[in-house]
């Protein structure tokens, strides 16, 4: 049976009442009476704050102690450990900023610390997340939302609910990301909206998008819209505009869509954090550079930027791949054959297969670049490993865009007019036709 934390405060009082040579009724003189003590000692009474502090001055011990099971200068020191970790996060360290969680976790000095231990194993999952290990950051984030029940307030619930659905989303499980999103925004008992909540459907809304339910990601993009609106607050503006503009540009909207994505970034520079700043930077880059190819040039420029900012924040392999894959993109808009090859195989080689559908489009990226260059031999090999992930792939829209990508890149080679073929009836069928 696990001990409560009134439990723990009144073994902290009796171990150190005995340690100070103390009887309980010298310990309660003239304050309290010795049964009083007795109690607390066994757990069956909460002392008041204002008896803890009197016990802890009679002690000769920090109250501190009393509460948390460490001195005040232990606490200031994990506090320090933390806030290092945190920092690291924050400027892009992040193999650093995980060693630092890791080892506040690992050496047990959290213990008995419940708020300090959340804050530290939700940095650990940011901090894995940001270095690719989606696998870890999930098994974290899921215990964390366990062990925690309704214990923790609710913006850390649902902070852990955007982070959980975002690397669903990232390694693929779109079904798992839904749900997570699902549960939390739209099932019993839905709360009111606030910024948290807004930025969770937000990321739902690109779940949606990824999944190819264009349908449902353009009505919810609406009510999260409205829900801004209603909030005027920075924050809840830049998230249900950010990820509304790229559902606008999916359905054809290119206009609104970069209108959308200007209101967000507008609102981020005066008010938001680095690395989202950044990420919107590159957003509208991409948003750019799909409505209006005639910019590549601008739009190229605009990423180079938005891969500074990211590479001084805690943005995660993931961001960086995909701009290194709008970069390549933007190269083959230009011409620039050579390094689009350059750009595509380092985005490419920053994913691994927790990635998937964002592999296969690094992959078709450099295979296209490298078709320009007329090094069929390297371009095959990228196209027989994207056709072998889109095998292994659920039908969806998602995997329809797949294969309708490998069919336009096979069309280039003399040889695989039949793979050309297959690779479109492969994109109807993805979609049920």
């Amino acid at each position: 049976m696990p001990v409560s934390g009134q439990d723990l405060i009144g073994q902290r009082i009796r171990m150190t009442r005995r340690q100070r040579g103390l009887s309980q009724a010298q310990l309660a003189h003239p304050e309290l009476s010795d049964s009083y003590v007795s109690l607390i000692e066994s757990g069956k009474r909460t002392p008041t704050a204002a008896v803890l502090e009197l016990l802890a001055a009679k002690l000769e011990c920090s109250l501190t102690y009393l509460i948390n099971g460490v001195t005040a200068e232990q606490m200031q020191d994990l506090e320090l450990r933390l806030g290092y970790a945190g920092l690291a996060l924050n400027n892009g360290e992040v193999a650093e900023a995980r060693r630092r969680y890791a080892e506040l976790l690992e050496d047990g000095s959290l213990t008995g610390l419940r708020s300090l231990l959340q804050q530290a194993e939700y940095g650990y999952a940011l901090a894995s997340e940001a270095c690719g290990d989606l696998d870890e950051a999930i098994e974290v984030l899921l215990r964390l939302r366990r062990s925690s029940g309704d214990s923790m307030p609710s913006d850390q619930a649902v902070a852990i609910a955007v982070a959980l659905t975002r690397c669903y989303r990232e390694r693929g499980d779109l079904a798992a990301a839904v749900q997570v999103g699902e549960d939390t925004l739209l099932g019993a008992g839905r709360p009111t909206w606030n910024d948290a909540l807004v930025e969770l459907g937000a990321t739902l809304l690109s779940v949606y998008d990824v999944r190819g339910d264009l349908l449902r990601a353009r009505q919810f993009s609406m009510e999260l819209l409205a829900a801004a609106e209603m909030l005027n607050t920075p924050r809840s503006t830049v998230a249900a505009c950010w990820n509304a503009a790229i559902v606008a540009e999916k359905t054809g909207r290119g206009d609104e869509a970069l209108s959308l994505v200007e209101r967000a970034l507008a609102v981020q520079s005066e008010t938001g954090e680095a690395r989202n700043l950044a990420r919107l930077r590159v957003e509208y880059a991409i948003l750019m550079l799909r409505t209006r190819p005639a910019e590549a040039a601008a739009c190229r420029d605009l990423m180079l930027r938005g891969e500074r900012e990211l590479m001084s924040t805690s943005a995660s392999t993931v961001d960086l791949a995909v701009v290194s894959i709008y970069l390549a993109k933007a190269e083959l808009v230009l011409g620039n054959a050579a390094k689009a090859v350059e750009y595509a195989r380092r985005g490419r080689d920053m994913l691994g297969e927790r990635t998937p559908a964002l592999l296969d489009e690094a992959r078709l990226t450099l295979a296209h670049a490298l078709l320009l260059q007329e090094e069929t031999a390297e371009a095959t090999v990228e196209l027989l490993a994207v056709e072998e992930s889109l095998e292994h792939s659920p039908a969806s829209r998602k995997a329809a865009e797949g294969w309708l990508a490998t069919a336009t890149v096979l069309e280039r080679l003399d040889d695989r007019e039949e793979a050309s073929v297959a690779a479109y009836q492969r994109a109807l069928a993805s979609v049920g036709l």
